[in-house]
C-alpha cells in the first residue's frame, strides 16, 4: 500500500521536527523522533540523555509517556487527516507499566491501526463517540521491554 499525505509529512524528518518545534515542543527538546509509519503500526524513538534524565539515573516516566503516546496519536491522526466529516481525538485516560530502568534509546510500537481506523470509520456513520484502547510497547536496546502504555482515545465526528 502506498504512504499516505500525511504519512510522507511525518516521516519526513525535517518536516517533521518543525512540526515538533510548532506544536510538540518539548517532543522537540527530548528528541522525539519517528522511525516508522503505515497504516497498521507506528514507531517513535527517545533517547535516553541529560534533557530525558531522572535522578535515578534512567529516563524520566514524562518523556516515555510522550513517546508511546505519539505512537499511538500518529495512528489516530493518520486515520482523520483530511476526513470527511472531520474527526474530534481526544485521550481520556491512560495508563502504564514499568518493567526496568530505561537507558539508552528506547523504541516505541503501536501496532493498533487497523482497529483505530474500524473504529474511525464507526464514529463517521454513527456520529456518536467512540473509544478505542491503544497499546504502545517500549523496548531498549537489547529488545528487552521498559514499559507498556496504554491510551484510551475518544474519537467523534463533527457536525
Amino acid at each position: 500500500m502506498s504512504a499516505t499525505k500525511f504519512q510522507k509529512l511525518i516521516t519526513n524528518p525535517f518536516l517533521f521536527r518543525l512540526y515538533l518545534l510548532k506544536k510538540l515542543p518539548l517532543a522537540f527538546i527530548a528528541g522525539l523522533r519517528v522511525k516508522e509509519l503505515s497504516e497498521e503500526r507506528a514507531v517513535t524513538t527517545v533517547k535516553y540523555g541529560w534533557l530525558t534524565q531522572n535522578p535515578f539515573r534512567s529516563m524520566y516516566f514524562a518523556c516515555l509517556s510522550m513517546a508511546a503516546e505519539m505512537s499511538t496519536g500518529l495512528l489516530v491522526l493518520n486515520g482523520v487527516y483530511n476526513s470527511k466529516p472531520a474527526i474530534s481525538m481526544l485521550i481520556i485516560k491512560n495508563q502504564a507499566i514499568y518493567h526496568k530502568k530505561a537507558i539508552g534509546n528506547i523504541t516505541f510500537t503501536c501496532s493498533d491501526g487497523n482497529l483505530i481506523n474500524t473504529l474511525i470509520n464507526k464514529a463517521k456513520v454513527s456520529g456518536e463517540s467512540v473509544l478505542v484502547d491503544t497499546t504502545s510497547i517500549g523496548k531498549d536496546e537489547a529488545g528487552d521491554v521498559v514499559a507498556e502504555f496504554t491510551f484510551t482515545w475518544s474519537m467523534k465526528a463533527k457536525n
